[in-house]
């Protein structure tokens, strides 16, 4: 297969903001001069750890340690291969790549098919929504309140009741079965390989950065004898417990908001009747309950790492809503924002509630929200008589264990109050019993888990080798030659393309004092051109292990500057006193030989000639 050539992929590269791609999966905000974090995409984590510096098109995760550039970063992300993200960029960016040996570019396969078929049948199913035989598609969303600008807004189709008018059109496309097949859209059955969705209003699934990359349908008629609703099956673009429907039209509104707000609601129509309405940061699972991973991605672009967010989920006032409160419920601590519940009047969802009482009753539902713990409180003591006194004891037990779970201290009391209330019962007795259950919880975390042990060596096995400890910011030494040493490598990797090269050169040609600094000294001073773009992300991957982590916490660690000007300013100076350190350090050394030879020698001569150069060159690094 024909390869890009090296030229294109910098190219590609250089056009391409790297803040960009990663801000349309993490919500990034300002960390310094030159740096921006959030909430790293590649390990669950509460506190934002996860560093952007866009001028060197580099990330680096302070707590997993995941780093890398744009490509890197597409490749663990969607799991795509190195040439597809290459391609993927380089057609966001409008640039045409050229292979090695003038071949063609290869025919594009694996994931970047399944995105192109899934972008084909939902302009495939759009164009059908307009079709004489959708009549009752559209008839379905005028009755729901939604006209045709609210469905092109939200890409909804219509698929054909005929077995294979999707599956022709895409074939007449250049796609074949087997990757239709591969993308969810087609089955293979006695009639042989046949539309999956047939008959349907059907809504296209996209990922956070809008690419679709899966469906969801509604039927329409009678004779339908497939479920109400179907959806894409599991594919390898497709994951129903990572994905919101919503997410890419919600995302901005959702990370701009003061506070940010998440809205999650059961259907696609309640996420259009929302988005209508204004409450334009709704969201949906896809046929799924809202569980973990929904609340990591979440967490990605609301960046919530302070309590001032809000989740707040919109149940029917059913038995199955409730059990989907409590469900939700379970996940509640894995949240830094605060999650409530919002209930419309008489059960009604979204899309209802707009339909009978008008855009601002869908609104106003933000304003009849309860906390999680609230909530779930009440629904857990509903079913108790307290009445009488063994329905009030038996609601405590049952509410109590939930109150446990609260691990905010000054919160824990006032729900005890809140529940007191609620059974007409002693504070007293409420706290004996939640101290009870919290008791049990803390016992249950601090049980020592099972071990298994590892296989004893056989006979003459090799000694097992002690991994290397990771070497970090963290664990440098704090004093002695560390700070000043670290500090200038910290300059010269951000912004060494601005600083003087022979100034540089001549800063890193000297060994350092602490040996995981020196290695990645010695990698930047290998370098012939730092004005190349992409030189300090080259620097930084030739650092020889186990110091190339900690050679990206130097590139991404924020530089203590208050603008661009005094950063390079410092980094100048940091330059300097590494020079005349190893200036003042040669010195000793020529005081220490000068005693050792006689003076009208001519290598005292010659010392002597040095030492008085020297003087000078620090009067110029040290004084100036």
């Amino acid at each position: 297969m024909p390869r890009i050539s090296q030229a294109d992929v910098d190219e590609v590269k250089s056009r391409t903001n790297i803040a960009d791609i990663v801000g349309e999966r993490v919500s990034l905000k300002s960390a310094g001069v030159g740096s921006m974090k959030g909430l790293c995409p590649f390990h669950d984590e509460k506190s934002p750890s996860f560093h952007v510096r866009p001028q060197v098109g580099y990330y680096h995760c302070f707590g997993c340690g995941a780093s890398g550039d744009v490509y890197s970063f597409l490749r663990e992300m969607d799991h795509v291969s190195f040439t597809e993200a290459v391609e993927r960029l380089a057609a966001r960016v409008g640039y045409t790549l050229h292979y090695e040996d003038g071949g063609p570019a290869p025919e594009t396969s694996g994931r970047s098919r399944l995105y192109a078929a899934n972008t084909a049948a939902a302009e495939f199913f759009r164009g059908r929504l307009l079709s004489p035989e959708a009549e009752s598609a559209r008839a379905f969303l005028g009755q729901r309140g939604f006209d045709a600008g609210a469905a092109a807004h939200f890409g909804v189709g219509y698929a054909p009741r005929g077995w294979d008018g999707m599956l022709k059109a895409l074939t007449a496309q250049g796609f074949t079965r087997d990757e239709l097949t591969a993308a969810g859209l087609v089955s293979t059955g006695q009639r042989g390989v046949y539309d999956r969705f047939r008959g349907r209003v059907v809504w296209p699934i996209r990922d956070v950065t809008g690419q679709t990359i899966g469906f969801g349908a509604r039927k329409l008629y009678d004779d339908d004898q497939g479920p109400k609703y179907l959806n894409t099956p599991e594919t390898p673009i497709y994951k129903k417990a990572q994905v919101l429907y919503g997410l890419d039209l919600a995302k901005r509104d959702i990370s701009r908001g003061d506070p940010k707000r998440v809205v999650v609601v059961e259907g696609y129509t309640d996420v259009m009747a929302c988005h209508l309405a204004g409450v334009t940061t709704a969201i949906a699972t896809c046929g799924t309950a809202f569980g973990a991973e929904h609340i990591k991605l979440l967490r990605r672009v609301m960046g919530d790492d302070s309590a001032a967010g809000e989740v707040v989920f919109t149940f029917d006032g059913d038995e199955a809503g409730q059990k989907a409160a409590l469900r939700a419920f379970t996940e509640d601590d894995r949240f830094n924002a605060q999650t409530f519940v919002a209930v419309a009047p008489d059960g009604l969802d979204p899309c209802d509630l707009r339909l009978q009482r008008g855009d601002q009753a869908v609104r106003g539902l933000m304003s009849t929200k309860v906390p999680m713990f609230e909530f779930v409180i009440d629904r857990k003591i509903s079913s108790f008589d307290l009445g009488t006194a063994e329905g009030r004891v038996g609601a405590l037990r049952a509410a109590a264990p939930i109150v446990a779970e609260i691990r905010d201290a000054l919160l824990r009391p006032e729900y005890e109050r809140i529940l007191a209330r609620r059974l007409g019962m002693d504070p007293t007795d409420v706290h004996a019993e939640v101290r009870r259950h919290e008791g049990r919880r803390r016992h249950g975390e601090s049980e020592p888990r099972e071990r298994t042990a590892a296989p004893a060596a056989g006979p003459g096995a090799p000694a097992e080798t002690p991994a290397l400890p990771a070497v970090t910011l963290a664990t440098l030494p704090r004093s002695g030659d560390a700070p000043l040493e670290r500090d200038a490598l910290m300059g010269a990797l951000q912004y060494g393309h601005q600083l003087e090269p022979d100034l540089l050169q001549r800063a890193v040609s000297v060994p350092f004092a602490v040996p995981a600094l020196d290695a990645v000294r010695e990698s930047i001073a290998q370098i012939a051109d730092r004005q190349r773009p992409g030189w300090a992300l080259q620097a930084v991957d030739a650092v020889r292990e186990p110091y190339r982590s900690l050679a990206g916490e130097l590139l991404m660690a924020a530089f203590p500057a208050r603008d661009e000007q005094s950063a390079m300013a410092s980094a100048t100076d940091l330059c300097r006193r590494l020079i005349g350190r190893a200036l003042s350090r040669e010195k000793s050394e020529l005081l220490g030989a000068i005693q050792r030879v006689p003076p009208d020698s001519d290598g005292g001569r010659a010392l002597r000639i040095r030492l008085r150069d020297i003087d000078a060159e620090r009067q110029q690094f040290i004084e100036s």
